[in-house]
């Protein structure tokens, strides 16, 4: 019979920025994301609109705490009020690992506190004792989009080395508190990501450095995290030895347009600018062709005396990625069609079926995936984020309640779980585990909206902050609940 390995860590993903709702609850202070503004009335698939936050735009959001509609983060999913209800559902499921993260802002509202908020470290005891209760592994990111907005607007967040201290501040605290109760950690959430929405990542926002090389600031900032990731990973395993750190990667899958040899080092160039962000993690230093780059173009990285030999002692133990699709790229892209993906825009695979928002499902890009990371690395890899976003309605379910018939997202997560077997039992790849995205519907982060719906179970809310927030299990939370119980073995039952 066909199944996982023995252990395998079934579950979902989520993150505080988009799912937790309760911004200004509890004591939290005010994140990037709080101030991340959703723009309705541009195309969904605008991505460099969306990314686009000057000081005007934050001023903006502060000045308007009230907006629900325009600054849909600032609710989420409200797991912050309903956390019971919904690990209880996840527990149904059966899961073994809840992906997760810990706002940074609700354990120090400004970032450079003197002390931590106690109320916001208590609802963290709450939630993991609620995970605890079904016996679900959480697996902890410890910044996932949501530097505290103070340390942007004081200290250039990311750019400003001192944020390494007060990154570390927050990296101990929550250690302490929670290191007998969590084993699995991510370090930053997608820490290529910089490059592409450095507000969100970094706490950059653009005109605070006016008369500055901004891709400079980018990757100063890129340097910052990688020594505090470092650091972060060397205090967890002298906290938890036998904790496991990893790092979180942006799994961009490029092919080339055609066999045309331009074509085929353009894919492989756009390959290599995803890879040097986890190439650093993993290996601790930096690649030779991204010190070329820094050279090529004129960066100046400002780098401490210790900085490297950090980096190269406390490398990470796992590689974790997010995979949705694969996408085409070409030297030449004049007259070629374009399609949107992970916060991206690239041309159309004329092979591949696109969604509504233009994301091309791939289950074979998932494997051709792991393949690469695994024989790049040699280090277990954990697939963290994966899923499709669609538009949904509830329909009764004949039991006076609701249902959603996501038939969709079946489809979806069967091609790439059968991905997955063929990598893990005919590649040899290790896999440790998967978490989808995301488990329960929340705000999407490429678009702001929570009609672009991927969780197994629907929450009541629209793109306007209108709903009940009830909970109404889909078509696909009785399928994947088959699949965690069964350890993938359902999948091949029509074999």
């Amino acid at each position: 019979m066909k199944t996982f390995p023995e252990g395998f860590l079934w579950g979902g993903a989520t993150a505080a920025n988009q799912f937790e709702g309760g911004w200004n609850e509890g004591g939290k202070g005010w994140s990037v994301s709080d101030a991340a503004r959703s723009h309705l009335d541009i195309d969904v698939q605008d991505y460099a609109k969306q990314n686009e936050v000057l000081t005007k735009d934050i001023e903006e959001a502060m000045a308007h705490p009230e907006d629900l509609v325009h600054y849909p983060k600032r609710h989420g999913s409200d797991f912050y009020h309903h956390y019971k209800e919904d690990i209880a559902l996840l527990g149904e499921m059966g899961f073994k690992v809840f992906r997760m993260s810990i706002a940074w802002a609700r354990i120090y509202p400004n970032g450079d506190d003197a002390e931590p908020n106690e109320e916001g470290l208590k609802f963290y005891d709450n939630v993991f004792d609620e995970l605890k209760k079904y016996n679900i592994e959480p697996l902890v990111t410890i910044s996932h989009y949501e530097p505290p907005l103070n340390l942007c607007l004081k200290y250039d967040c990311w750019y400003n080395r001192k944020t390494i201290d007060f990154f570390m501040n927050f990296v101990n605290t929550i250690v302490d508190r929670y290191k007998d109760r969590v084993k699995y950690w991510l370090t930053f959430n997608e820490v290529d990501s910089m490059i592409r929405h450095p507000y969100t990542t970094g706490g950059l926002i653009r005109d605070r450095f006016e008369g500055k090389n901004w891709e400079e600031v980018i990757f100063q900032s890129m340097h910052h995290q990688f020594v505090a990731s470092a650091l972060a990973t060397k205090v967890l395993h002298e906290k938890r030895p036998d904790s496991l750190v990893g790092c979180m990667l942006t799994k961009l899958t490029y092919y080339p347009y055609t066999c045309k040899p331009e074509d085929v080092l353009e894919a492989q160039q756009r390959m290599r600018s995803t890879y040097c962000y986890s190439d650093t993690q993993v290996f601790g230093e930096y690649p030779a062709y991204l010190l070329a780059r820094f050279k090529n173009h004129g960066l100046n990285i400002v780098m401490e005396e210790d900085d490297l030999k950090v980096m190269k002692e406390y490398p990470v133990d796992f590689i974790s990625f997010s995979y949705y699709s694969s996408s085409c790229v070409a030297k030449d892209t004049e007259g070629l069609q374009t399609t949107a993906g992970n916060t991206v825009t690239a041309i159309k695979n004329p092979y591949l079926k696109a969604s509504e928002w233009g994301w091309q499902s791939d289950p074979i890009g998932l494997r051709v995936s792991l393949v690469d990371l695994y024989d790049r690395y040699r280090k277990p890899l954990f697939i963290v984020e994966n899923g499709l976003g669609e538009k949904e309605e509830l329909i009764p379910d004949g039991k006076g309640s609701y249902t959603v018939d996501d038939q969709g997202h079946i489809d979806y997560y069967k091609g790439h779980f059968q991905a997955m077997y063929d990598a893990i039992t005919e590649d040899g790849v290790e896999l440790l585990g998967y978490t989808t995205w995301a488990c329960i519907d929340l705000v999407s982060e490429s678009t702001k909206q929570m009609s672009k719906r991927y969780g197994f179970i629907y929450v009541d809310c629209d793109d306007y902050g209108n709903g009940t927030f009830n909970r109404y299990r889909k078509k696909s939370f009785y399928w994947y609940k088959d699949v965690i119980a069964s350890n993938g073995a359902c999948l091949f039952e029509e074999e």
